[in-house]
């Protein structure tokens, strides 16, 4: 129970837009309630009146009126249900978007360690349960109490004697909803968790659709789905079973109650104490009065299992931002693009073992292009976390224009620094709409000539929709350069003062290589820009090489420099040929004969 409380009391203040419309359902439930029994009284004086007396004018009264007390219901019944709707669901969308909020503010290793379906499944199916415990909760247990209440009273009204005998069983259906809430929570909270862990293995086999063909992985992909698929059957039957043997409880109950009023009432009548009417009438309230007192027992487990969702919305929203705003932001200035590096070290989340990055100290100025490389896990890619802030630096201070970025507000700072990250990442939309995505409200020209300086123009242009082209992640309608080139086009429409780019020729032949080399040329002009690559073909492009092996900067100079360094990494590196180039092509073997 304080379970329930306490999720209740997490997530009740997100009703607050809508306490009014809430009140106005509450209305509308007590006056369907009232409706109902005022028609159930009527119905008694229909009986005893006009049927059993067989007179066809006692008959006109309260029929009129019973009808008119079935219309008010009606409509006001109308109005109070439309009314929750509308409000379970404002509830919905406002709990799913603050969630979804808190998620884009989590930092990269969270989603590593958590699947990407089962955190799909938390925005979607444990959001639905919260509104189930929070909004349409509060609704069915008022309607449940009033019509309870009014039933109630009207069954005492009529005979208070018989009422207090019958409602002796009423505890039975709580003592039900009590014996079977353990196992229905128990059920839900595995039924929530095999529903993410289901909706993982498809997202993860769909988004994996060419390994899973090239490697004959098909088979194996369907074990791991029938795997997963069983582990929600199993849950899902259980609690099906466990909410089943509740209803024949109850129903069982129900059934012993009214047979109960019914010989008790024959009785009644026999001795000239009650009449049919009255007792057609009491085995009506008595009718309608079971299900609302069996509805607060359902509502009792309904609040159990919407427990399993709450705890799993509240391990995402209790997640901490590796990052925050400052309290006392500085004020935003035009940005030169000073870069720096000041005895930065730092550690991933929950990572043991050595440090990513220990003591860097480096620095970039306007209009330099500063390649960073080095073996692969040295650190390269740490530095671009750091500078676009996903992470904070667990010692030393990284710094744009000789202010720390923790002192910068986090949407002014990478409205100066453009990332292009070292995954080609393309939009689900036009290929208009992914190169706007940099700067929304650009112009149409300003896209054009984006496009041109990325070298994107001419083959977007050539396509039967050009602009217009749909794309998506893992579309075939780009080949990697081409998508490589529309990401540069968002970059360049940016005009951000400092550029990192993060290895932006990974998986690159040595043809899509060269088609974005000059594009990116044209990109990093003018700009403070941090190139970030293991591939030394990259290297003409530098003005500066700085090379990062175990986390630490172990050589810095131009490229003719260190390549000519006897012994230094940068000249085992090239002279290795580390680079996504590719080697000369082997000679083809000669038939013999």
């Amino acid at each position: 129970m304080r379970e329930v409380e306490a999720a209740f009391a997490r997530f009740w203040p997100l009703t607050r837009g809508d306490r009014g419309p809430l009140v106005l359902i509450v209305v509308c439930v007590i006056v369907s309630a009232l409706a109902e029994t005022a028609a159930i009284l009527l119905f008694a004086e229909l009986t005893d009146h006009a049927l059993q007396a067989g007179s066809l004018a006692a008959f006109w009264g309260p029929a009129g009126a019973w009808l008119g007390v079935a219309v008010l219901g009606a409509l006001v019944g109308y109005l109070g249900n439309s009314l929750a709707v509308w409000t379970a669901e404002r509830f919905v969308l406002r709990l799913r978007a603050k969630v979804f909020r808190h998620v884009q503010s989590l930092p990269p290793d969270f989603f590593q360690r958590h699947r990407r379906g089962d955190l799909v499944e938390r925005l979607t199916g444990d959001v639905e349960a919260i509104e189930q415990m929070v909004v349409s909760g509060v609704v069915g247990a008022v309607s449940a109490a009033f019509s309870a209440l009014f039933y109630a009273t009207a069954a005492f009204w009529l005979r208070w004697d018989l009422a207090l005998a019958t409602f002796l069983l009423a505890p039975l259906f709580l003592l039900a909803a009590r014996r079977f809430s353990g196992r229905i929570k128990k059920a839900s909270q595995d039924e929530r968790a095999a529903d993410g862990a289901l909706t993982s293995v498809v997202e993860e086999s769909l988004g994996n659709i060419v390994l899973t063909q090239a490697y004959n992985r098909r088979r194996a992909e369907e074990l791991r789905l029938e795997k997963e698929a069983r582990a929600w059957l199993r849950a899902s039957v259980r609690g099906a079973r466990a909410s089943e043997r509740y209803e024949q409880v109850v129903e069982v109950v129900e059934t012993v109650c009214v047979l109960a009023v019914i010989g008790l009432g024959a009785w009644e009548i026999a001795q000239g104490r009650m009449t049919l009417g009255q007792l057609l009438a009491f085995a009506a309230f008595l009718g309608y009065l079971y299900p609302p007192v069996r509805d607060l027992g359902q509502l009792g487990l309904t609040l159990t299992a919407a427990t399993a969702g709450a705890r799993r919305l509240g391990e995402l929203l209790d997640a901490e931002p590796a990052v925050t705003d400052p309290a006392e932001p500085v004020p935003a200035w035009p940005v030169r693009g000073w870069v720096g590096f000041h005895g930065v070290s730092f550690r991933y989340p929950g990572a043991e073992g050595r440090e990513a990055l220990r003591e860097v100290s480096l620095t970039v100025g306007p209009g330099e292009l500063l390649l960073v490389t080095g073996p692969s896990g040295a650190g390269k890619s740490t530095l671009s976390k750091l500078l676009t802030r996903f992470y904070d630096p667990t010692e030393g201070a990284v710094c744009l224009d000789g202010v720390p970025l923790d002192a910068v507000p986090l949407e002014f700072l990478r409205e100066n620094v453009t990332l292009l990250p070292q995954e080609t990442l393309v939009l689900r939309g036009t290929i208009r709409e992914n190169i706007a995505a940099g700067r929304p409200g650009a112009t149409e020209a300003e896209i054009v000539r984006a496009a041109r300086d990325a070298a994107a123009h001419d083959f977007v242009a050539a396509l039967p929709d050009g602009y217009d082209t749909v794309i998506a992640p893992g579309t075939a309608a780009l080949s990697g350069g081409q998508s490589q080139r529309v990401a540069i086009a968002r970059a360049m429409l940016r005009v951000a003062p400092v550029l990192v780019l993060d290895e932006p020729t990974v998986g690159l032949d040595a043809g899509a290589v060269r088609e974005v080399m000059e594009p990116l040329r044209r990109l990093a002009a003018g700009r403070t820009t941090v190139l970030i690559s293991h591939d030394l073909a990259l290297a003409p492009l530098a003005d500066r090489v700085v090379v990062v092996d175990g986390g630490r900067v172990v050589e810095t100079g131009t490229h003719a420099e260190l390549a000519g360094r006897r012994g230094g990494v940068y000249a085992g590196l090239w002279g290795a040929g580390e680079s996504t180039s590719p080697p000369p092509p082997l000679p083809l073997p000669v038939p013999e004969g």
